[in-house]
């Protein structure tokens, strides 16, 4: 979001910013447990997926779990992204750093190696349609599903739920640019007024971001917003489900 307003080192253009331009971005839609090894049933499942891309050497994490709060999952599950921070440039290769443990006990020295090491993700390789990554490990394997998207802009999508009269199941779900590749951005339960996490997605420039609400206790109802892909600025909108208020602000900005 370093870019999300207008600036002096903006060039305008009938009050369009004509300088900070769109990029290829890499775009993570899902992280799958794909195969497990000598584990059954359910697991406790702790470490880190994350990015280094040309603009910033620093791990931009797209799964950070710690070995005190680790998740529960199981062959097939679907790993809940915590990242990325920002949007991760592809305009040259991109290094995915990863380290995943499976928690069997007290000593984290007992714990066992899902995945480990690092892959390069190339900008000419990659395909602009969503394909499947999968990584291979010691006690099992990963899958990843990415995209190249050309000509992007990153937008911020801030969910908060307010006026909470009652619990309720809310699933919240991201399409972009046209893509049939869902990124699933929060799936729970609501049960008092709170904000979800931030989440940055690369949208393809004149495309659309689709966000998609299911709301429901017993029933269910499914609820649309789109925004337009820009390189500046923000939009806000606002759904009320008759138990709550759900306000979705996308803030848009170039990578530079």
């Amino acid at each position: 979001m370093m870019l999300s307003n207008p600036n002096k080192d903006c060039s305008l253009s009938d009050g369009t910013c004509t300088r900070h331009t769109q990029h290829s971005m890499l775009q993570i839609f899902s992280i799958k447990l794909a195969k497990v090894f000598g584990v059954d049933g359910s697991m406790e499942l702790y470490g880190y997926i994350a990015a280094r891309d040309l603009r910033d050497p620093l791990l931009n994490y797209i799964v950070n779990i710690g070995r005190d709060n680790p998740i529960i999952v199981e062959q097939g599950s679907i790993i809940e992204m915590t990242g990325p921070k920002r949007g991760i440039d592809l305009s040259r290769a991109v290094l995915v750093e990863y380290d995943m443990r499976i928690k069997t006990g007290e000593r984290d020295e007992n714990d066992l190696q899902l995945i480990d090491g690092v892959s390069c993700v190339n900008e000419i390789l990659t395909s602009s349609n969503p394909v499947i990554n999968r990584i291979h490990g010691d006690y099992g394997a990963v899958d990843i599903t990415r995209a190249c998207l050309d000509y992007a802009f990153e937008a911020t999508a801030d969910v908060v739920i307010s006026e909470v009269q009652t619990g309720f199941n809310l699933c919240v779900g991201c399409f972009t640019s046209g893509l049939h590749e869902e990124i699933q951005l929060f799936d729970g339960v609501i049960g008092e007024s709170r904000g979800l996490r931030r989440h940055v997605v690369a949208v393809m420039k004149n495309k659309w971001m689709d966000l998609k609400f299911k709301v429901g206790s017993v029933y269910f109802a499914e609820h649309c917003l789109s925004f337009k892909a820009t390189n500046h600025g923000c939009a806000s909108e606002e759904i009320k489900i008759g138990f709550a208020s759900i306000s979705v602000k996308v803030t848009w900005s170039a990578l530079d």
